[in-house]
């Protein structure tokens, strides 16, 4: 379920392990983020992939690179003919050209992609966020 409102949207994927119920060109265990969402600068996807599974396909990108976060098991991740083990808190940043693919290991393997122009960050939070003096419920002072 999706929720919109002005300034944010809300999309209620449920547990992680729901992700099996979801399929993307053929890919079981794979939901895109942005169209319900309404993203405009980047481009999201959860993913579960089955143990012992792997992405049957290498592939590329033209203009975005992707920043893989494995949330939780393991694995095997391939660029550019090299491969390297993944687990939980493996940061993975695979520039536009990279030649990519992955495998889990024996635990299902859960991770969220992000998938951006490159070189088009143009400031880092410390130059973007400002405070405000609006107070959540939970902050009393």
């Amino acid at each position: 379920m999706t929720t919109k409102a002005k300034n944010y949207s809300l999309e209620e994927v449920g547990p992680l392990e729901s992700l099996s119920g979801h399929e993307f060109r053929g890919l079981k265990g794979k939901y895109f983020l942005g169209e319900n969402l309404g993203l405009t600068g980047c481009e999201v996807s959860l993913n579960r992939l089955p143990a012992g599974k792997g992405m049957p396909f290498v592939h590329a990108h033209k203009k975005n690179e992707e920043l893989y976060m494995v949330l939780s098991g393991n694995g095997t991740f391939f660029v550019d003919g090299e491969e390297f083990p993944i687990q939980e808190g493996s940061m993975i940043r695979v520039a536009p050209e990279g030649e990519r693919s992955w495998r889990a290991g024996d635990q299902d393997l859960y991770f969220i992609c992000v998938q951006a122009e490159v070189g088009t960050l143009s400031q880092a939070t410390l130059e973007d966020g400002f405070r405000l003096e609006t107070k959540p419920s939970w902050s009393k002072a």
